[in-house]
């Protein structure tokens, strides 16, 4: 049981490496494609990685909190992976969302620091979701 859920992680991380620190700025090099276009993808993209997470969290949460295992290391780190994913569902991603429909709609929108608290989100989270990972190998 530890095996997988430690490959599920790893994938859960892969993910989030791909999709936050590669697609979403990649993107908008895109030739052909604006920034009001590259927005609209970028909704339509968190939203979707956003489930996927959860049904990350529920399928490793099962698998390490269950009786056949101690997950004593586990429960600080998941509480904490899953703190920020419920931070970035209910607050980060609604904000984000409404900024970027207001400016696919031509709407000036004033500077915010948002997007840079949603990449310290994901940082924390990719960071305790490696600390997981690799201390699961260790036990195996």
């Amino acid at each position: 049981m530890m095996q997988a859920a430690a490959a599920f992680i790893f994938i859960w991380a892969g993910f989030i490496l791909s999709i936050s620190f590669f697609e979403s700025w990649v993107k908008f090099r895109a030739q052909g494609v604006t920034v009001p276009i590259a927005l609209s993808i970028g909704k339509l993209v968190f939203t979707a990685l956003n489930r996927i997470e959860w049904a990350f969290a529920i399928v490793v949460s099962s698998m390490l909190l269950g009786p056949a295992n101690s997950g004593r290391f586990f429960v600080p780190a998941f509480l904490a992976i899953a703190l920020v994913l419920l931070i970035q569902t209910a607050w980060l991603l609604p904000v984000l969302n409404k900024r970027a429909k207001k400016c696919i709609h031509g709407e000036a929108i004033p500077p915010s620091k948002h997007h840079l608290y949603f990449v310290v989100a994901e940082t924390i989270k990719l960071s305790l979701l490696f600390y997981c990972g690799i201390h699961l190998l260790e036990q195996i």
